[in-house]
C-alpha cells in the first residue's frame, strides 16, 4: 500500500511539473488590440479638455472651390494641437461636412489616438429662400428633408465622430430675414431624429440640438416665447445658443462706450475695461436663456453655439462706426470668454477657427471675413500668439506656410491698430 501511495505521489508530481513547464513554455502575452477613442455628447461637452469650435475650411471667395482632404488634415492638426476636439459644421448640402468627417477618419487610421468630434449642422431654410422670390416664413423648405436625410446618413457613417446634430442655424432669429422658419419646423425636425434614435436608426448617443440666437431661445423679447419654442425646449438634449457682443458695439452700444468715470485711463485701459464690459454682455444673455429656460420648468445644459470678435471691419464696426475690431480687442475677447466657460463647464464654439473670404466675396475687410483665428495663409493672430511661443504649432502647416504670428509678433505694431471705444 505504501508503494502505491510513493507510486501516485510520483505520477502526480511529473503531471504537474509537466503541467508548469508546458505552461510557462507557451505563456504568449496577449495582443493588445488598440480599441477606437470614442466619447459620449456627455463626456465631450463642457470638457475643457475637448475645446470646441465651429469651423469652416475654405479658402477662396467662393464655396465652389472645396477644400482637398488633405488641406482638412492639415486644419485638423492645427486645431488639435490648441486642444479643440469638438468641431461645429454648418451643411450638409456640399462636400465640406462630409469630407471633414472622412479627414478626421483618415487621421485616425493614421494615429489610433486621434481624437476630434462634430456637431454636425443641417441647414433649415423657409420656403423661396435665396429664390428671390419672397421668404415665406411659415412654411418650410421642400429641401429641409432631404438635408436632414443626408445628416442622418452621416451620422450613421461616422458615429464615432458624429456626436451631435444641430438642425438649423440661427434658423429662427427673425433678423435672419432671408430664410428664418418658425419654432415648430425645428421642433418637427428635432423630434423625427429622437423618434429615430428611438427606433435603433441613428446611435442612442448622439445629441440633437438646434444651434440658435439667444433671443430665438427666449432669452430676448417677449415675441419669442411660444408654445412650440417651449415644446422644442424640452424637446433637444441640450440648449445651443448664440451671443455675440461684437455686433451689439453697434447695435446696442451703451455696454460699450466709454463711460464718463473711466475718461482719465489710458486708452489700453480703456479696451480692456470694455472687453470686460462685453464679456459680462455676453454672460448676461447666457443667463437670460437660463432663466426663461427655468421659468418654462425645464433645466438641461446650455452650452454657446457661436461667439467670437472680428480683427477687421470697415463700415459699422470699423474706424467709422463702434471701433470695435482689432486683434488686441479679438485677442481679449477670446481668453476671456474661454476662461469664463470653461469655468463655469460650458462648451463655447468659438467663432470661428480660421478665415474665410467666401462670405463677403464683394468686400475684403468685410466684418464676416475675419473672425478666424488664424489668417487665411496660417498667421496665427494676437490670441494664439502665447501657443507659437510655446511651440505647439512647430511642424504643422496651412498651405504649405509655416505658423508664425501676424505683425511678425511686434506688440508695438499691433497696438497701433488699436482704437479705444467711443465715449459716451
Amino acid at each position: 500500500m505504501k508503494n502505491l501511495i510513493n507510486i501516485l505521489a510520483l505520477w502526480f508530481l511529473c503531471i504537474l511539473a509537466f503541467s508548469c513547464k508546458k505552461n510557462t513554455s507557451s505563456t504568449i502575452k496577449p495582443t493588445i488590440v488598440k480599441q477606437k477613442i470614442t466619447k459620449s455628447p456627455q463626456e465631450i461637452l463642457g470638457n475643457p479638455n475637448y475645446l470646441a469650435i465651429s469651423y469652416g475650411g475654405y479658402r477662396a471667395v467662393s464655396r465652389e472651390v472645396q477644400p482637398t482632404i488633405a488641406e482638412l488634415k492639415d486644419d485638423m492638426k492645427l486645431l488639435a494641437a490648441m486642444g479643440i476636439g469638438l468641431l461645429r459644421t454648418y451643411n450638409v448640402q456640399l462636400a465640406h461636412a462630409p469630407n471633414v468627417l472622412k479627414a478626421i477618419q483618415e487621421l485616425k487610421k493614421e494615429n489610433p489616438e486621434f481624437e476630434m468630434y462634430v456637431m454636425l449642422g443641417a441647414w433649415i431654410d423657409c420656403k423661396n429662400a435665396w429664390t428671390g422670390d419672397a421668404p415665406d416664413h411659415y412654411t418650410e423648405s421642400e429641401a429641409n428633408a432631404a438635408e436632414i436625410e443626408r445628416a442622418v446618413a452621416l451620422a450613421n457613417q461616422y458615429p464615432e465622430i458624429v456626436k451631435i446634430i444641430a438642425v438649423g442655424n440661427e434658423a429662427m432669429v427673425k433678423w435672419a430675414t432671408s430664410y428664418y422658419v418658425q419654432p415648430n419646423v425645428i421642433l418637427k425636425w428635432v423630434n423625427h431624429l429622437q423618434e429615430l434614435k428611438k427606433q435603433k436608426k441613428l446611435p442612442a448617443t448622439l445629441w440633437v440640438t438646434s444651434s440658435d440666437d439667444f433671443a430665438s431661445w427666449g432669452g430676448g423679447e417677449d415675441s419669442y416665447h411660444n408654445e412650440d419654442l417651449n415644446r422644442l425646449i424640452a424637446a433637444v438634449d441640450f440648449i445651443s445658443m448664440h451671443t455675440y457682443p461684437f455686433h451689439n458695439t453697434h447695435y446696442n452700444p451703451n455696454f460699450w462706450r466709454v463711460p464718463n468715470e473711466e475718461k482719465h485711463l489710458s486708452e489700453k485701459e480703456k479696451v480692456d475695461a470694455a472687453m470686460l464690459r462685453a464679456l459680462n454682455f455676453a454672460k448676461a444673455q447666457y443667463d437670460s436663456v437660463t432663466n426663461y429656460m427655468h421659468h418654462i420648468g425645464v433645466k438641461k445644459p446650455i452650452h454657446i453655439g457661436e461667439t467670437g470678435w472680428a480683427s477687421v471691419s470697415d463700415g459699422l464696426y470699423g474706424t467709422e462706426g463702434s471701433k470695435a475690431n482689432d486683434e488686441y480687442k479679438q485677442g481679449k475677447y477670446y481668453h476671456l470668454i474661454r476662461d469664463w466657460t470653461t469655468s463655469k463647464g460650458i462648451s463655447c464654439f468659438y467663432f470661428e477657427a480660421f478665415n474665410e473670404q467666401w462670405k463677403d466675396a464683394q468686400n475684403p475687410v468685410g466684418s464676416e471675413n475675419h473672425f478666424g483665428l488664424f489668417t487665411l495663409d496660417g498667421k496665427a493672430k494676437y490670441p494664439l500668439w502665447g501657443l507659437v511661443d510655446k511651440g505647439t504649432f512647430n511642424g504643422l502647416t496651412r498651405n504649405g506656410n509655416k505658423i508664425t504670428k501676424t505683425y511678425d509678433g511686434d506688440t508695438e505694431a499691433l497696438m497701433k491698430s488699436v482704437l479705444a471705444p467711443p465715449l459716451k
